[in-house]
C-alpha cells in the first residue's frame, strides 16, 4: 500500500489525489470504510501524535491499539484489510512542549519508533514546535534536523513495506485553529527552503534512500476553519505555490484542515497539487449532527422517564471536564454554550467516550431501535436520510442514519480523489 502513495506522488496512478480520515471515533471509521469500498485505491486513516501515542493520548490508545482498532471496525463493515493504509499524523515533540527539548524528542522516538512498528506506512514527520527550553521561532535548520533523526528512528524501526514520508508543517496546531481564521497561502520560497534544509538534514544522516520515499510536503494552501468561519479555498492565490512542484517530481503537497470547504473546492486542490486531503472534524461534526437529530426525535416518541436526555447530559460532562474545549471557546457564557454544541471545531468529539455520554447515546439508539422512527420526523430532523429511507436504500434506524450522514460528509472527498473519466 505505500506504493501507492509514490505512486501518486509520481504522478503513475489515474487516481488524482487521496484523502485521510483523522478520526479514532469507531462509526466514523465505519461510515469511511462503507463509503470506500465501491472506490478505487487504499482508504487512508490517520492518528495524530496527541490522539495515540505511547502513554495513550487522549484516546487512551498506543499505536498497536489503535491499528487493533481499525481492524476490528473493518472486519466489522466487512473492508478488506489490505486496501487499510495507516498512517501517523504530526509525529514529534507536540504532546510535549512543556517538556525540554532532550526529554521532549526522546519521548517523539520513542513514538515514532511504535508506530512503524504497529505498522503505520504513512509517516508525518513534524519536529517544527518549540520545547520549553527553545528559541520561538523554531530555526529551519534545527527543525529539518530533529525530523531526520526521527526518519533514522523510523527507518530502524521498520520491517516489511518501507514507510513512506511527510514533512513539514501548516501554521495551525493539530486539531484545528483555536482562534477564527485569516491566513496566508505559504509563500513558494518558504516551501523551497523547507525541502532544502530537509533534503540537507536527511543526506548529513546517510538517508538519501529514505529521502526518496519523501512523497509530500504539508503546506497551508489558503484553507482552514474556526468555530463559526471557514477560509474557503481560492485557487488564483496558491498558483505561485502549485508552480513549485513543478521543479520537484515526485512530490505532492499536502493540506490539513480542508474541513468544511466548498464541495467544488476539493477538486480544485487536487487538481493543483495538493493531492493529500486530511479531513477530521467535519465527519465527527455531521456525526453530532446525526446524533442531536435523533435526540429530538427521541424526545417526540419516548417518554420522558425513559428519554436518553443526551443533550443535557453531554452539556453536564462538557462542563465539568472543560479541558478540552474552555481555551478555544470565547465569549459570554452564552456563546461558549453554542461552541459547545456548534462550533466547526467540533470539540464535543473529545467527549463521546465518557461513560455518562456513552450510556445516553446508547439509552438513545436503543429507544429508537425498538420502535419504528416516524418518516414525518425523519423528514424534518434528517432530510437527506429521508429520502434513501422513502427510496429503500437506507435502512430506518439509528445507527445506519448516523453512518449516512458521516458517510455524505465523505462524498466530496471521493469525487475529488477518483480517477478521472
Amino acid at each position: 500500500m505505500p506504493n501507492f502513495l509514490l505512486d501518486l506522488s509520481h504522478r503513475r496512478t489515474q487516481q488524482r489525489g487521496i484523502y485521510s480520515v483523522c478520526s479514532a471515533h469507531p462509526w466514523v471509521l465505519e461510515a469511511a470504510m462503507r463509503r470506500h469500498f465501491p472506490s478505487a485505491g487504499p482508504l487512508l486513516i490517520e492518528a495524530t501524535c496527541n490522539q495515540v501515542n505511547q502513554f495513550g493520548g487522549y484516546t487512551g490508545m498506543k499505536p498497536a491499539d489503535f491499528r487493533e482498532l481499525v481492524h476490528n471496525v473493518a472486519v466489522r463493515a466487512n473492508f478488506p484489510l489490505d486496501r487499510i493504509l495507516l498512517g501517523g499524523d504530526h509525529l514529534g515533540p507536540f504532546p510535549w512542549q512543556t517538556l525540554p527539548a532532550e526529554h521532549a524528542m526522546a519521548n517523539a522516538y520513542e513514538m515514532v519508533k511504535l508506530y512503524v512498528q504497529a505498522g503505520y506506512r504513512k509517516i508525518h514527520l513534524d519536529a517544527s514546535m518549540s520545547c520549553a527550553d527553545d528559541p520561538h521561532p523554531l530555526p529551519d535548520a534545527l527543525i529539518a534536523e530533529r525530523a531526520a533523526k526521527l526518519c533514522s528512528i523510523a527507518e530502524e524501526a521498520k520491517s516489511g513495506d518501507d514507510p513512506v514520508y511527510v514533512i513539514g508543517t501548516e501554521v495551525p496546531t493539530p486539531g484545528g485553529a483555536a482562534e477564527e481564521v485569516g491566513l496566508c497561502v505559504t509563500p513558494p520560497e518558504n516551501a523551497e527552503q523547507a525541502l532544502r534544509v530537509h533534503r540537507e538534514a536527511f543526506s548529513s544522516r546517510n538517508l538519501d534512500h529514505a529521502w526518496e520515499r519523501v512523497i509530500a510536503l504539508v503546506v497551508q494552501p489558503g484553507v482552514e476553519f474556526g468555530n463559526e468561519t471557514v477560509e474557503d479555498y481560492f485557487s488564483p492565490k496558491a498558483a505561485n505555490l502549485s508552480a513549485l512542484l513543478q521543479r520537484h517530481p515526485g512530490l505532492v503537497f499536502e493540506a490539513h484542515s480542508t474541513d468544511y470547504q466548498r464541495p467544488e473546492a476539493f477538486s480544485h486542490l487536487v487538481r493543483d497539487g495538493f493531492a493529500i486531503l486530511k479531513v477530521g472534524p467535519a465527519l465527527t461534526y455531521a456525526m453530532r449532527q446525526a446524533i442531536f437529530a435523533l435526540a429530538a426525535i427521541e424526545s417526540e416518541c419516548v417518554s420522558a422517564t425513559k428519554r436518553s436526555n443526551l443533550a443535557d447530559k453531554v452539556e453536564q460532562v462538557m462542563l465539568a471536564h472543560p479541558q478540552y474545549w474552555q481555551k478555544h471557546y470565547p465569549g459570554s457564557p452564552e456563546h461558549q454554550h453554542r461552541l459547545r454544541i456548534h462550533s466547526y471545531s467540533d470539540r464535543i468529539r473529545y467527549y463521546w467516550a465518557y461513560p455518562e455520554v456513552k450510556h445516553a447515546v446508547e439509552t438513545m439508539i436503543s429507544n429508537l431501535d425498538r420502535s419504528l422512527i416516524p418518516e414525518t420526523l425523519l423528514s424534518d430532523y434528517l432530510p437527506a436520510q429521508y429520502h434513501k429511507v422513502r427510496a429503500g436504500a437506507l435502512e430506518n434506524k439509528p445507527l445506519p442514519l448516523i453512518l449516512d450522514a458521516i458517510g455524505k460528509a465523505l462524498d466530496p472527498y471521493l469525487a475529488a480523489c477518483e480517477p478521472e473519466g
